[in-house]
């Protein structure tokens, strides 16, 4: 969170898979089928969002009505960001200024409290409202869904001898510039170098005196750095909270691709259930992966939270995380998708999702137009939903249409076919 998860859930993708191609004259024209580059950067001049013009191309919104609550909760967030000085700097988008992003939201909010029939509703978002959708991994909309989790772990404010594996707070020599990326360590003569890379880091215990709170797992505190955020129950069973206050200038190594890639773990069974199992049966392999990601993570303690990149509560399906470089901070979504659930007994199954969630945090592995990380939620259960959240689906943002205020709070309604496709 607050810039920094990199999506566990996503380590089972985009890997390169090798096939043989067969001598034989008659076979010669089969091809290998690549894997999908979900992470393909836009290319120059391209945007993330192009409006829909087709009618008959826009999703049907209706089942984005259930759990108003929550959904309301997570728009007015949004509008506390808006209201913030920093959020003008950021827009215009596109033709979407700043006004237009913040009438969107109330717009919307009223219509959501007003509606109670799904055909109705969407009729009206149709009427009111132009959508956006992204343009994907492959500009034909197909967007990777994962996702994240804020997890619970046991921790102390000491170290003891089973409590031994610090998280830090932020190095007084880390550089960052105004929007909070990092640049690297500033050396005694004034220079910006290339900060430690992790290996060094642990290994010459270069952190001392700025340990924040010490886990017993360093495979718990390496998810900690992914996640960007945590609960650490201390001894006295209060909660210590702990979120995202910076990283280090080197790029993240998903582990679980290493794993994959050097066959510790098959392609289809990867998930962080299974990287725990791995490490547990192999902890002398721990830090030789570990230190495959040169990334280090700064904590601070937190209240409340957890907390998104544009600094706002995270709210449970109802928040997402994308690339702020090329998508709109803190304007409304719809997805459509497959989420994983849990079933009488503990089995997991899937599950259709068409929902609308605020675009409020962000991600290191979340870099392209074909990628968005759907906060799942806190505890154990959402670490196990987190962990097998890989889904394809589509990605759509909607904002009012010029002269479309609904004035006092109604919306007429206005017949439009109805799209379920």
């Amino acid at each position: 969170m607050n810039g920094i998860r990199f999506g566990l859930a996503a380590m089972a993708i985009s890997f390169l898979v090798i096939g043989c191609r067969s001598p034989k004259p008659a076979r010669t024209g089969m091809r290998t089928q690549a894997k999908p580059n979900y992470s393909k950067p836009l290319p120059p001049g391209m945007v993330a969002l192009e409006k829909i013009t087709n009618p008959a191309e826009l999703p049907y919104f209706g089942p984005g009505l259930h759990d108003k609550q929550l959904l309301l909760e997570s728009i007015e967030f949004s509008q506390g960001y808006f209201r913030k000085p920093s959020s003008l700097r950021y827009f215009p988008y596109l033709d979407i200024t700043h006004d237009r992003a913040q009438q969107s939201l109330e717009e919307f909010k009223i219509l959501l409290m007003n509606s109670d029939k799904e055909t109705q509703f969407h009729e009206q978002i149709v009427s009111h409202f132009d959508v956006y959708r992204s343009v994907g991994y492959n500009n034909q909309g197909t967007v990777f869904f994962t996702g994240y989790c804020e997890p619970i772990y046991q921790g102390r404010l000491t170290p003891t001898a089973e409590f031994r594996y610090p998280l830090y707070k932020l190095p007084a020599d880390l550089v960052k510039d105004p929007e909070g990326k990092p640049l690297g360590r500033r050396t005694a003569t004034g220079e910006i170098v290339p900060y430690y890379n992790r290996q060094k880091i642990e290994s010459e215990d270069l952190l001392r005196g700025q340990e924040l709170v010490y886990l017993k797992n360093k495979l718990e505190a390496f998810i900690v750095h992914v996640q960007g955020s945590a609960r650490i129950k201390l001894s006295d069973g209060s909660e210590y909270r702990v979120g995202y206050a910076g990283k280090t200038d080197h790029p993240y190594t998903s582990i679980g691709k290493e794993l994959v890639k050097d066959g510790k773990i098959r392609e289809n069974e990867m998930s962080l259930s299974a990287i725990k199992q791995f490490f547990a049966s192999h902890p002398e392999e721990l830090d030789h992966y570990l230190y495959r990601n040169e990334c280090f993570v700064f904590f601070t303690q937190t209240e409340g939270g957890p907390y998104g990149s544009i600094g706002v509560p995270v709210t449970p399906y109802r928040s997402i995380a994308t690339d702020k470089s090329i998508f709109p901070r803190g304007c409304l979504s719809f997805m459509k998708t497959n989420v994983p659930t849990f079933k009488q007994g503990g089995i997991l199954s899937y599950r259709k999702f068409e929902s609308f969630a605020l675009d409020q945090d962000t991600g290191g592995a979340i870099r392209s137009p074909g990628r968005a990380d759907i906060f799942v939620g806190t505890g154990p259960e959402a670490e196990i939903l987190a962990g097998r959240t890989q889904a394809e689906g589509q990605l759509y943002y909607i904002f009012v249409k010029d002269g479309k205020t609904s004035g006092a709070g109604t919306f007429d309604v206005t017949p439009v076919a109805r799209n379920t496709q």
